[in-house]
């Protein structure tokens, strides 16, 4: 007879963070609020409320009217936007990762801009027994990968330049780009020719392709790219596995509306 499963054990809240999304929920059922009236109908001292409330203004989730009562921003609904974007960037996007990764026998990610950084949103894994130390969420470095180097090239001069004057070119491996004048050579290369390399720059032995993803208004909003181990890896075959992630990319960019040429 098959053992029961347990029930999962409750988790414990964090009261704080409860406290915090009562006064959220419930100023975003009104214009704005006076201290004392939601302190009253949230059932918390007006102190505590107050600290909230000025932590949340900090922070840009909330601001102090000139009648001085509370109202929200659009701050979370631009946090909550972005996350539903990503959704439908996931779903536009998997079927085809998927058939990718079928075709080649290899790992494919999907990756966006976050700050300074790239992050994986989606991870297709390999075939093969031996696979990339990846996951989802995992943030990578701009400059010496495929996904990061393809969001850099298609970003605005001014903000890629401002970005890689704040980042210091950290050699991971032998084959790094930390020269800016040939990094900027690369990009200008991804640019024209519509995908980027990563020869074993972040990690050594693993060599990726990735190709920019398009939104309805001709931006790019993440890059596509398909990792192999050294061993596996045909240089024969670059043109016509290049084609493929490109293709692939180009696929979900006409999903998701990208305009014609």
């Amino acid at each position: 007879m098959a053992k029961k499963r347990r029930a999962p054990a409750p988790v414990a809240l964090v009261s704080a963070v409860v406290r915090v999304f009562s006064v959220l929920e419930r100023m975003s059922r009104e214009r704005s609020l006076g201290l004392e009236e939601l302190s009253r109908e949230i059932g918390l001292a007006k102190p505590t409320v107050y600290r909230f409330l000025q932590t949340l203004q900090e922070l840009g989730y909330v601001r102090r009217d000139e009648r001085d009562k509370w109202a929200m921003t659009l701050r979370l609904f631009n946090v909550g936007s972005r996350a539903l974007d990503h959704l439908d960037l996931y779903s536009a996007a998997r079927p085809t990762a998927e058939g990718l990764s079928e075709d080649l026998g290899e790992t494919v990610h999907m990756g966006v801009l976050e700050g300074d950084s790239a992050v994986y949103v989606l991870k297709i894994e390999s075939k093969y027994t031996i696979r990339m130390f990846s996951r989802v969420g995992r943030r990578i470095p701009l400059y010496c990968t495929a996904i990061g180097k393809v969001l850099l090239a298609h970003m605005p001069v001014e903000e890629r330049q401002k970005l890689l004057a704040e980042t210091k070119l950290v050699a991971f491996t032998p084959k790094t780009l930390t020269n800016r004048t040939a990094l900027d050579a690369e990009l200008e290369r991804i640019r024209s020719e519509g995908f980027a390399h990563d020869d074993e720059e972040h990690e050594e032995g693993i060599r990726c392709i990735g190709s920019p993803i398009f939104d309805y208004t001709g931006c790019v909003v993440a890059a596509m790219s398909a990792s192999w181990p050294r061993f596996r890896w045909d240089l024969g075959d670059e043109a016509q596995m290049a084609a493929k992630v490109k293709a692939a990319a180009a696929r979900v960019s006409e999903i998701l509306g990208k305009p014609g040429d």
